[in-house]
């Protein structure tokens, strides 16, 4: 499928060198490696633990990233109406519009590491950790609601998000640049990959069956307004947690560590190809 891609990509008159990852970590260093040889377009084919990787080499740089969907849910490629088919995909690059966009940014214990889209705290972040690996394999998202649901009942752990001096309890934290959430579902409602502030939403909870009553808020799209939800706008984050506490961090999917953390936005730090409507206001 991406060799079918890569010459969809050739008829559109660009040069095309494949440059397969080697291993987890490794997309960033390809990403510069090729940028630095003057390659005028990185186009990543994956899902979104890959793109987030390839981010790596990308923030800083001129060079436009466009995206091939792959992976489990590529919530980036369904955040901008892509599909998930990646020879369709390839087809539509000539009709994208690059544009500059901020990244987030998060330091853990000294580590920074870059997203494009989110940072889940707490709950997801859990379920992220705890995924079979070789049941996402096979059955891809099911493998999360697996993983999800064995927590139910369980006590979850807490801590304390500060945003504009203010410090607020919770049990899972989203900060979020995009609407769409694990590629079926939204939760930050009112942002897009042109804002230069998270969405930020908090949820208390001490056990996760209060999550119940918000799963179904977040079905419906009633979770503004409900009790122990709150929504914020910001551009950056202080989170920490009890000594004694093991509180989980993912990124675009991918658990990446252990609060304490600090998130900020960085503007202007990618240049990504986008649907000319996509983050337009509309009429």
């Amino acid at each position: 499928m991406i060799r079918v891609a890569a010459e969809t990509l050739k008829q559109q008159g660009h040069n095309v060198t494949l440059a397969p990852t080697t291993g987890p970590r490794t997309a960033g260093a390809i990403v510069r490696d090729h940028a630095a040889r003057g390659a005028d377009l990185i186009v990543v084919a994956g899902g979104d633990g890959t793109i987030n990787e390839a981010i790596e080499g990308l923030v800083g740089l001129d060079v436009p990233l466009a995206i091939l969907p792959g992976g489990t849910a590529n919530v980036l490629a369904m955040e901008m109406k892509l599909g998930r088919d990646p020879v369709q995909a390839a087809g539509r690059i000539g009709d994208l519009v690059p544009r500059k966009i901020s990244v987030g940014q998060v330091t853990m214990n000294g580590t920074v590491r870059h997203f494009l889209l989110m940072a889940g705290i707490g709950l997801d972040a859990h379920i992220v950790y705890h995924v079979n690996a070789a049941l996402k394999a096979r059955a891809g998202k099911f493998a999360y609601w697996v993983a999800g649901w064995s927590l139910l009942g369980r006590r979850l752990a807490q801590f304390e998000v500060e945003v504009n001096g203010q410090r607020y309890p919770c049990a899972f934290a989203l900060l979020s640049k995009v609407r769409n959430y694990g590629g079926d579902f939204e939760i930050a409602r009112s942002v897009t990959l042109m804002d230069n502030r998270f969405e930020i939403v908090l949820f208390q909870g001490k056990t996760s069956f209060e999550f119940v009553r918000y799963f179904f808020g977040m079905a419906v799209g009633r979770l503004q307004g409900m009790r122990g939800v709150t929504i914020l706008r910001a551009e950056e984050a202080k989170v920490c947690c009890p000594a004694d506490a093991r509180v989980y961090v993912q990124i675009d999917g991918e658990f990446v560590g252990h609060l304490p953390a600090e998130l900020r936005l960085i503007p202007d730090a990618v240049r990504l190809l986008v649907p000319a409507a996509y983050g337009q206001p509309a009429r």
